[in-house]
């Protein structure tokens, strides 16, 4: 009967540089956005795009408009069902809105001098 073969670990040294904390070369950008205020300033976008208010959008989601409010500036992280609500009210896919919040994360960690026309940016 064989013996099964033994895994041992290998420390990082040994493989490749450790590049997490260095962007492959580049310089530092500073600390990344959270999630929350990403999406939080998505939303507020679209909602203003919508022309909405936030007593408004907030109605039709079925929040209140200071917990509306308080996502959209990043101060709480919504639930999937809240979030779901929330692009809902805006008339918005939730899909489509977090892949724009994605796009808009990467666009911020990348460094890109400007985003591209109806893309948003948060300010440092």
């Amino acid at each position: 009967m064989n013996a099964a073969p033994s895994l041992h670990l290998v420390p990082p040294a040994e493989t490749e540089p450790d590049t997490r904390s260095e962007s492959f070369g580049r310089e530092p950008l500073g600390p990344e956005p959270l999630w929350r205020e990403v999406v939080g300033a998505r939303l507020r976008h679209l909602r203003r795009r919508h022309g909405l208010t936030l007593v408004e959008a907030a109605r039709r989601a079925g929040i209140s408009p200071q917990y509306l409010s308080e996502v959209e500036r990043g101060r709480k992280d919504p639930s999937s069902e809240v979030l779901a609500a929330i692009t809902g009210a805006l008339g918005e896919q939730l899909v489509d809105v977090t892949h724009l919040a994605t796009l808009d994360l990467r666009r911020q960690h990348s460094g890109l001098a400007a985003p591209p026309p109806g893309e948003i940016r948060l300010s440092a």
